[in-house]
């Protein structure tokens, strides 16, 4: 997996560990596709949604991605695994292509190991993200209902109103 910071929103953050945990319990074993994405969440710097910037791919973003081999561009949008449906575009975030997307930006270049040697995408454009949509009112609810202080650095709540830093990661 690359080494630039991937941007993942506290929300998300939170339910994807949610997930992880519940495939983890069902399972009883730790599918090679957890690992990967545990390891891209653990390098993740969390964001609140209200600065998430535009160009991340977040949960539910549509994305243009293009094929390096093949120059071709395919549209995608990251859904957990029960929303997934490959002919409608819907790729699950714990599919290898889903996992390696989850927090880029556009510009980045994601590459990942497949049967017949390595797969090279460009993220092109986030064609929808749901916090740039104006989606941030129920995932601030939930979040001001569940809020906790953190000891972890790279989260940061800037809630309306917060005196908190907030790093531009533009």
């Amino acid at each position: 997996m690359p080494s630039y910071n991937i941007f993942i929103t506290q929300p998300d953050l939170e339910q994807l560990s949610q997930m992880v945990d519940g495939v983890r319990k069902a399972v009883g074993t730790e599918p090679e596709t957890l690992k990967m994405l545990e390891t891209e969440l653990d390098r993740a710097v969390i964001l609140s949604p209200f600065v998430i910037p535009p160009d991340v791919v977040t949960m539910h973003s549509r994305v243009r991605v293009r094929d390096l081999s093949t120059n071709h561009d395919s549209t995608y949008t990251l859904v957990f695994p029960r929303d997934a449906d490959f002919n409608q575009g819907k790729i699950s975030v714990l599919a290898p292509v889903g996992t390696a997307i989850l927090g880029s930006r556009v510009g980045d270049l994601i590459e990942w190991k497949v049967p017949k040697g390595t797969r090279k995408l460009r993220i092109e454009e986030v064609l929808y993200q749901p916090e740039r949509a104006g989606r941030v009112a129920r995932i601030v609810s939930a979040l001001n209902h569940e809020r906790t202080p953190t000891s972890h650095p790279s989260v940061l709540w800037n809630q309306p109103g917060s005196c908190e830093r907030v790093f531009d990661v533009s």
